[in-house]
């Protein structure tokens, strides 16, 4: 079979009511676009049939990828699976449960053909509970935003068409598959966003919960500092260091100034000594660590043979002869 134009990553867990509806759809949906496709189902340790159904399927369909993950390990990892065995030239990412519509395919395909390197998904109408689902996720949404820089509306959803090319650059683990965005935006690329449909769940319970919500907090800070301080980790650990240093610095100081004026200093400044003390040696620490941030980062890049830049194109004119 041809090398797929189209690569359709599905991360499955535990949706073997929702499989074959989706296939079925997906089939004529891709069917109808007029170039190759391979789809590739990535199980991440269901326990109920779904690796069955899949097993099945993939028996008789020769456009279909089936990935079995050892165990759980999270919606993340599916997708990374899914994305390091895809060989379409654009990628496009859903979920299993029939919540995106495979319908609007087509749609995010078109707003890619416009030149854009990645198309989200954004479900402007929003069927999940307005309290443990869509309030949180609409504060978390505005504050990916405003920290990132990447101007959606849904950074959530699991729905959006990528070039391969951009995620090839993208190295995931952890929770980060919501933020492949912001990171696909460090390197530059072109991010556009479009409306899709979001309906009720056909069968099955959701596996995100409200505490997700202050998992993405905490990943929020790494993507800051991947952000800003990738390349120069001192800047972050430094500044901070140079400003409890300094203060503490300060107080000690004032303190010393005040010892040779015959005040006894612990026994009217103890606790300002105590704290002039922990808040200089805090400055020290920050800055070591800031040190060895810049010993990694570097070693991080020089091990890889990975550049500090990222090219989009490059182009090439003609030479021209010199006159003899």
């Amino acid at each position: 079979m041809d090398a797929p134009l189209l690569s359709v990553v599905i991360p499955v867990h535990n949706e073997e009511k929702t499989l074959l509806p989706l296939y079925d759809r997906l089939i004529a949906v891709l069917g109808r676009l007029g170039r190759p496709f391979e789809i590739l189902f990535v199980d991440d340790g269901s326990s109920d049939t779904s690796r069955q159904l899949l097993g099945n399927l993939v028996e008789h369909d020769d456009r279909l990828q089936v990935v079995l993950l050892r165990r759980n390990f999270g919606q993340t990892a599916a997708l990374a699976a899914g994305f390091a065995l895809a060989e379409g030239e654009i990628v496009v990412a859903m979920d299993a449960d029939l919540q995106h519509a495979p319908e609007d395919i087509p749609v995010l395909l078109a707003k890619l053909d416009e030149g854009y390197d990645v198309v989200s998904g954004w479900r402007t109408e929003r069927v999940d509970n307005l309290l443990t689902r869509r309030l949180p996720s609409r504060l978390a949404n505005a504050l990916i935003a405003r920290v990132s820089g990447v101007g959606l509306h849904d950074f959530g959803t699991t729905f959006k068409a990528y070039r391969r090319d951009v995620l090839k650059s993208i190295r995931l683990y952890g929770e980060l598959h919501r933020f492949i965005p912001a990171l696909a935006s460090m390197e530059g690329a072109r991010i556009a966003e479009i409306p899709i449909r979001n309906v009720a769940r056909a069968a099955g319970d959701s596996h995100y919960g409200l505490g997700r919500t202050f998992r993405v907090l905490l990943d929020l800070v790494t993507i800051r500092f991947l952000a800003r301080y990738l390349t120069r980790p001192m800047h972050f650990f430094g500044s901070i260091g140079l400003f409890f240093g300094g203060l503490g610095t300060l107080i000690l100081s004032g303190l010393l100034v005040r010892k040779f004026l015959g005040i006894h200093i612990m026994a009217e400044h103890g606790p300002l000594l105590i704290a002039g003390g922990i808040l200089a040696l805090s400055g020290l620490q920050m800055v070591c660590t800031g040190l060895i941030g810049e010993i990694l980062m570097r070693t991080y890049f020089e091990s890889q043979d990975r550049p500090i830049y990222a090219v989009r194109e490059i182009l090439k004119g003609r030479k021209t002869k010199s006159p003899v």
